[in-house]
């Protein structure tokens, strides 16, 4: 007997950023509360290979998975709605598909045929679709198609979907579409025209839905679900509401009001399951309901897009909520601490240092981890954060003024941060950092120990630049501490300040692995820290 595999994809319609991610990683939640193998997948039609060299100003943060991949945000959101590790099946560019496919050119792989978009970019396409389910074991993915439905670099992904709709079983495949409802400010009506229109164009590409989820302001009216329905030529129960709400962890709750997982489940052929989203509402009041309130800073070079620190934002609310705090995040330019020094800090319960490159604000970030030293106020650096607050140390502590990263001065005399010797030969950005997960030691005794109450923990990395072992012994004897390093003792992935109530430093990246029902033990450590500071 052949496994189950069953395919859902998820389309958008009238404006890109209408919530196709959520949507996607709500849809996982509430297949898994049923006891569905369900993995889901991000289509990205732009030409990168993968997001690691994108402007967060593009794309918000790049997030990385397990295996290393550097991926849109939307992969973030899948994994801490399914609770699952994703990797690289999970994720699909136009720049993967098309590297694969010229690789295949070149080696003789056609045999002399022209090779054209239909049919051979499109069965690479419908590949790495099916490659999803097989790589997880699954029996069922679903799929964000990334863009809006009339992009012409979504096109070859609508064929490839129709193919797959042509090719298998009615029951084998299903369509979900989220467009627009918007209120026209003159009148205080919800129109539906963007919606019919969203629906035209995917049905010029040869595909039409079975589900229309309608993001919309308020509640949707019954005769606008009609209209819809009418209009969209779906049936009625399947215009899904899709309102806009406080928290995006209320939307699994939202759609299964709406019961979009019971009416996909049986479109596909299979009877649901009874759901248990027990834990899941039970996050969700602690989230709405806190007891406490604290302020933390963040001190960084995108704070006015909050988006490229999303994962780290999710993980103080997943810490908070268990916590019973409401984590009010005061966003800290690090170039206005540049001018305004402490007091553009002032007032704040925590400080974090989050990871980012480049030099634009380092000095800002800088005197903010020197000020949370000096003020005993807890301290969470997060990768380029755990070497600012190392140069920060060097320079106020061990008296070396000049103390700095090869990154942002080569000629620096105490170079407390530099480059892997592996490393100094690269030439390519795209790739070719430390990527992935690692494992590292940890030292007993320490507050990182305390937090993980584990010795060997198993952390994601994104970084070039390493703290200089020379430099060890000597902040080890002023008080700044390594409290995790690689299992060979060759690299520092953690410093603490020995005499401090909170000031820990890792070089990883914790945030990628908090989950809305997990919260990540640092960050539970860091907020009970500055709760009683």
């Amino acid at each position: 007997m052949e496994p189950l595999a069953k395919y859902v994809f998820v389309t958008g319609g009238v404006v890109s950023g209408l919530g196709k991610g959520v949507v996607t990683a709500s849809l996982g939640c509430l297949l898994r509360a049923r006891g569905v193998a369900v993995t889901l997948q991000k289509i990205d039609p732009y030409l990168n290979v993968d997001a690691g060299t994108i402007n967060p100003y593009e794309h918000g943060e790049v997030f990385v998975t397990r295996d290393g991949l550097e991926t849109d945000l939307d992969i973030g959101h899948y994994e801490r709605f399914l609770d699952q590790d994703l990797g690289r099946p999970n994720y699909l560019t136009t720049g993967q598909v098309y590297w694969s496919v010229i690789q295949r050119e070149r080696r003789g792989d056609y045999l002399g045929r022209t090779v054209q978009v239909i049919p051979h970019v499109t069965e690479e396409i419908k590949a790495r679709i099916r490659g999803a389910l097989e790589a997880t074991g699954s029996e069922l993915v679903v799929v964000e198609v990334g863009g809006t439905v009339g992009d012409i670099e979504g096109l070859p992904y609508l064929e490839a979907i129709r193919q797959m709709r042509d090719e298998l079983p009615r029951d084998d495949v299903a369509v979900i579409h989220l467009a627009y409802v918007p209120i026209l400010s003159t009148t205080g009506e919800l129109k539906t025209k963007p919606t019919q229109h969203s629906v035209k164009e995917l049905r010029a590409a040869g595909i039409q839905p079975d589900f229309i989820v309608a993001r919309c302001p308020i509640s949707l009216p019954d005769a606008l679900r009609r209209k819809i329905a009418l209009f969209c030529d779906v049936p009625v129960d399947h215009v899904i509401e899709d309102r806009d709400l406080p928290s995006i962890y209320e939307v699994p709750l939202c759609l299964a009001e709406e019961e979009l997982d019971v009416k996909l489940l049986r479109r596909l052929n299979l009877e649901p399951k009874e759901s248990d989203l027990r834990a899941w509402k039970d996050f969700v009041q602690r989230l709405k309901n806190p007891e406490n309130f604290v302020q933390i800073g963040i001190v960084g070079k995108y704070v006015e897009l909050h988006d490229a620190y999303l994962s780290l934002v999710e993980a103080l609310r997943h810490a908070g909520a268990a916590l019973g705090a409401r984590v009010e995040i005061r966003w800290i330019p690090a170039e206005r601490v540049e001018k305004e020094g402490a007091e553009a800090l002032a007032g704040v319960q925590g400080i974090i240092v989050p990871g980012g490159f480049g030099e634009r604000g380092i000095e800002g970030k800088i005197m903010a981890a020197d000020y949370a030293r000096r003020q005993g106020i807890p301290f969470l650096g997060i990768c380029l954060g755990m070497q600012v607050a190392a140069i920060a140390f060097a320079r106020a502590v061990l008296g070396r003024k000049n103390a700095n990263s090869t990154e942002f001065d080569p000629r620096t005399p105490d170079p407390v941060i530099d480059l892997l010797p592996e490393q100094t030969k690269v030439q390519e950005k795209g790739g070719t950092m430390r990527l992935g997960e690692y494992p590292a030691e940890l030292a007993p005794g320490s507050k990182i120990f305390s937090a993980y109450n584990l010795e060997r923990i198993h952390e994601r990395h994104r970084h070039r630049y390493e703290f200089n072992p020379r430099y060890l012994e000597l902040f080890s004897r002023a008080g700044f501490v390594p409290s995790a390093l690689s299992p060979d003792g060759r690299l520092v992935e953690a410093l603490e300040l020995r005499d401090h109530p909170w000031y820990v430093a890792v070089q990883f990246h914790p945030e990628f692995r908090s989950r809305p029902l997990r919260p990540h033990p640092l960050f539970l450590s860091f907020l009970k820290a500055c709760l009683s500071s």
